[in-house]
């Protein structure tokens, strides 16, 4: 069994390839059952694993662990650890032990991109980044690789961490740290927002028309980065109905709070992949998007990077022998 480090994740998993993948798999479906969610007591505060199988008919079986500490920010590490294991469909053999931390950050990255690229404007320039955390990154990367963005905003609760991430990417963009979110979000066309917020950081009277609004966080119904007037203005769409049900924050509290409807929801990623609903309704639309991670997300992204993997080894392989020849 092959291990892959995150150096290998990365190299594996160029955007444009990844969000086509991640399509591909949406529209072509896979076996995911609901992923389990196992709450851990701690000293510092409650923890989560969760186990997230997915398979392919005839094809790819795959399952991620993941760790989930929120508190590990006070610590200067990463809140979301895991691994990722990938096997052959024929005979159940393992193929592969993938580092998951990358694997899951450049997944969730490129579904939230496949959403945008639906569902957000074609000429989409401005993006607030809400959030300082290993995903901000990967989020700002992944929208700039379906919509033409020039500017990006950033807006985090430690200013330090906001302007440290505007500084890595003043290279390719018009970039700054912000801390007025109301204002910052009322001029952005695309709104992402990567947070372990249990408060909604963006109000729904912010939001101009045409924004897209992208909710990452609030993986659990007690987590929110919108208030409930978000999703009364916009146009919902969700990763999958099985996953918004069970642990979307954002909508389960505004259902609670008697403003939203769950059949008010417009489509999942799989009904817009394959046409059956549609997108956007016209430019002055808001539109929402709230994922909770898929797992069949996982299993595309793995695929991908095992195959690439596979044809660089083969690569490699054609390559050895040859050299100059002399006389």
């Amino acid at each position: 069994m092959r291990i892959v480090t995150a150096e290998e994740v990365a190299a594996s998993l160029p955007w444009p390839s990844l969000v086509n993948r991640i399509g591909d798999v949406f529209r072509q479906g896979v076996e995911a059952p609901p992923r389990h969610h196992h709450a851990m007591q701690r000293d510092d505060g409650e923890a989560t694993m969760l186990l997230m199988p997915a398979w392919e008919p005839g094809g790819y079986i795959g399952m991620k662990m993941v760790n989930v500490f929120p508190q590990n920010a006070e610590h200067g590490l990463p809140a979301i650890s895991g691994l990722y294991v990938l096997c052959e469909g024929r005979h159940g053999r393992p193929l592969a032990c993938i580092e998951g931390s990358e694997l899951t950050r450049r997944r969730t990255a490129a579904a939230s991109a496949l959403a945008s690229r639906a569902l957000a404007r074609e000429d989409a320039e401005t993006l607030l980044m809400v959030g300082t955390g290993k995903l901000a990154p990967m989020l700002i990367e992944a929208h700039a690789a379906v919509r033409p963005l020039r500017r990006v905003r950033i807006w985090g609760r430690n200013p330090a961490k906001a302007a440290a991430l505007a500084r890595e990417y003043a290279d390719r963009f018009d970039c700054a740290a912000v801390d007025d979110l109301e204002t910052a979000t009322g001029e952005a066309d695309i709104v992402s927002c990567a947070t372990l917020s249990n408060e909604p950081l963006i109000q729904g009277d912010w939001l101009r028309p045409g924004t897209h609004l992208d909710l990452v966080g609030a993986f659990r119904p007690g987590m929110r980065e919108s208030d409930a007037q978000c999703l009364v203005r916009g146009e919902v769409f969700v990763d999958t109905y099985a996953g918004a049900r069970g642990e979307a924050g954002d909508i389960h509290q505004a259902i609670e709070e008697g403003r939203f409807d769950f059949d008010a929801i417009r489509a999942e990623l799989a009904e817009l992949m394959r046409g059956e609903r549609p997108g956007r309704q016209d430019a002055q639309s808001i539109t929402v998007f709230k994922s909770v991670g898929a797992s069949l997300e996982d299993l595309a992204a793995a695929i991908e990077v095992w195959e690439r993997l596979q044809d660089k080894d083969k690569d490699k392989g054609k390559g050895k022998g040859k050299g100059k020849v002399t006389e």
